[in-house]
């Protein structure tokens, strides 16, 4: 019997290893296009070679970011409510696993930025003015009607002794516009890494000024549109008929009937400020302490202790670099408490359970949020964020997408009077959804969600009603005006709202997280949240980068908290 059984054995797995076979010789299953449900190799000629995913591995962690695995934690107020606003209750909240920096930006990546902006983009050209401009951070916010700056309006920034400290006087506009132009610079290190894009400031075939740059949405559009079609840029492409192609393109036929091999592109992080929710979650670090904190709300700090003392040091510095009590920013000569009187420079405390540094103390730090005093989980208890704006891309009467040059690009008059450009020359014209793109969408129904549920008049049961005094938003903020330019003194001329309001609080309001040098031990909280207009800046506030993480959100549990 038993002889029986393994010759069974044998003979089946004979069967399984023929049948594998045949299906090799087929050309089916030899490669991961290949359908299960259907049983066909669609990157097979014979089955129509459909491809749409590509060979790409796992989006790894990107260069000098962490990983934070996501899951639930209690957001919101855990100390008490000594002013009885009740505006940050605790509520259970879910994050998905993302991608932070582990310090804030730094002076000199900010520098890096800004010396790309001056070689693409040159000031002393009038087709580009106001675009260096735009990106410069205000270096007056040092100035103090009542201090001594010590001249860190002209060394705080620029000087080689401050290169690793937190960048300041940084906007919410330019730290989200630095984040795209991460997301480009990543993509286009990526690429030419691995041999697909050569090197384009040391390429005698193109000269990287105005539109001719590397943008990543520009990229998966239409490649063709990138550097005017010029696909010797490129290291391997292939024609229609799959003949790899290493040379220049010949004739604008052959331009026409190319496509570049995009199965050998990895996928690139697309950077963007962290969520309120976010920063939150990884500045708590409850995974140090997760019995107690994650669902219980206790933790008041980013480390796991009590008080702002670490009492592992046999000098009991502080944690964090905060302002300790009244005129006392870093304690007495010979014995000080925090390293610095204003900002320190990064990694100077050690880091939290996460690996991420200065999430409390230091300066504080954007987040992508529009400013709300309350969060409503009941509207969304998942992945919170207020202020989503979607857009597409613009498409001309032949339906492709429009890219931006000197010809077309436009600018904004921010309420501060500075002048911004709205995209730059190279990026995809955008423009809000329409009505015809979110009908009978279960998802959204509008582009500009910023006021959603909120109070305003959408939202209220007055919307239907003829007269508009009764349809008044909850937010009765000043309303922002952009300065107008005097043609005959060239001055901008401001007008002011003289409206009675109840609030400054409007749609760009941005939250800002975390204390700073400046700031009390009661800043220190994660949960604590401030907000600032998002063209406004200021001497204690920075930012970090953060990025979505792509597939596997969760590793397999390699201990359980209790005994089954």
């Amino acid at each position: 019997m038993k002889n029986i059984l393994k010759s069974s054995l044998v003979y089946g797995s004979i069967l399984l290893v023929i049948s594998s076979c045949s299906k090799q010789q087929k050309g089916l299953g030899s490669t991961d296009r290949y359908s299960e449900n259907i049983g066909f190799d669609f990157s097979d000629p014979a089955y129509g070679g459909l491809s749409k995913l590509s060979n790409s591995v796992e989006l790894e962690a990107p260069n000098s970011m962490t990983y934070v695995e996501g899951g639930v934690f209690v957001m919101g107020q855990v100390q008490q409510d000594v002013m009885n606003e009740a505006d940050n209750k605790p509520r259970t909240m879910h994050v998905s696993s993302f991608y932070i920096d582990q310090t804030e930006t730094t002076n000199k990546e900010y520098l890096i930025y800004l010396d790309w902006l001056e070689k693409v983009f040159p000031p002393d050209n009038p087709k580009y003015k106001h675009i260096y401009s735009a990106a410069l951070p205000d270096e007056n916010v040092w100035n103090n009607p009542l201090g001594n700056d010590r001249e860190l309006t002209k060394t705080y920034f620029r000087h080689r002794a401050y290169e690793e400290y937190p960048v300041v006087g940084v906007s919410w506009r330019q730290a989200n516009d630095y984040c795209t132009w991460r997301t480009n610079r990543e993509a286009e290190m990526k690429f030419i890494e691995e041999g697909i894009l050569k090197p384009l400031f040391d390429n005698s075939e193109i000269t990287v000024e105005g539109r001719n740059h590397f943008d990543v949405e520009v990229f998966e559009a239409d490649p063709k549109l990138l550097f005017n079609g010029n696909y010797s840029i490129f290291t391997e492409y292939v024609t229609q008929s799959d003949e790899t192609v290493t040379d220049s393109v010949s004739s604008e036929t052959d331009k026409g009937n190319i496509k570049l091999n995009i199965d050998k592109f990895s996928p690139s992080p697309r950077f963007r400020l962290p969520t309120e929710a976010e920063w939150e979650y990884a500045a708590r670090a409850d995974i140090d302490n997760r019995q107690y904190n994650s669902i219980r709300g206790r933790k008041k700090y980013p480390w796991s202790s009590a008080t702002t003392r670490n009492e592992k040091d046999k000098y009991y510095l502080q944690h964090a670099n905060f302002k300790e009590s009244r005129g006392n920013y870093s304690g007495i000569a010979g014995w000080s408490s925090d390293y610095g009187d204003i900002t320190t420079p990064i990694k100077s405390f050690p880091p939290n359970a996460f690996g991420l540094y200065d999430m409390a103390g230091n300066v504080a730090e954007w987040v992508f949020d529009v400013y709300r005093p309350s969060i409503d989980t009941d509207l969304n208890d998942f992945n919170y964020a207020r202020g989503n704006i979607f857009r597409k891309p613009k498409l001309d009467e032949n339906g492709n997408v429009i890219v931006a040059d000197f010809n077309t690009i436009t600018y904004d008059t921010l309420p501060n009077g500075k002048i911004v450009p709205s995209e730059l020359p190279g990026q995809i014209i955008k423009v809000p959804v329409s009505g015809n793109d979110t009908y009978l969408d279960l998802s959204y129904q509008k582009a500009d969600n910023r006021d959603f549920a909120d109070g305003d008049p959408e939202s209220s049961r007055d919307y239907q009603e003829e007269d508009l005094d009764r349809r008044k938003s909850m937010y009765n903020s000043p309303v922002i005006t952009q300065p107008v330019l005097d043609e005959q003194t060239g001055e901008l001329v401001y007008v002011y709202d003289k409206k009675p309001r109840t609030t400054l609080i409007t749609n760009y309001s941005r939250v800002y997280k975390g204390g700073s040098w400046r700031d009390r031990e009661f800043w220190l909280d994660p949960a604590q949240r401030r907000f600032l207009e998002e063209y406004m800046s200021t001497n204690y506030i920075g930012f970090r980068c953060a990025a979505s993480k792509v597939g596997v959100s969760h590793e397999k549990p390699k201990f359980r908290l209790f005994n089954n």
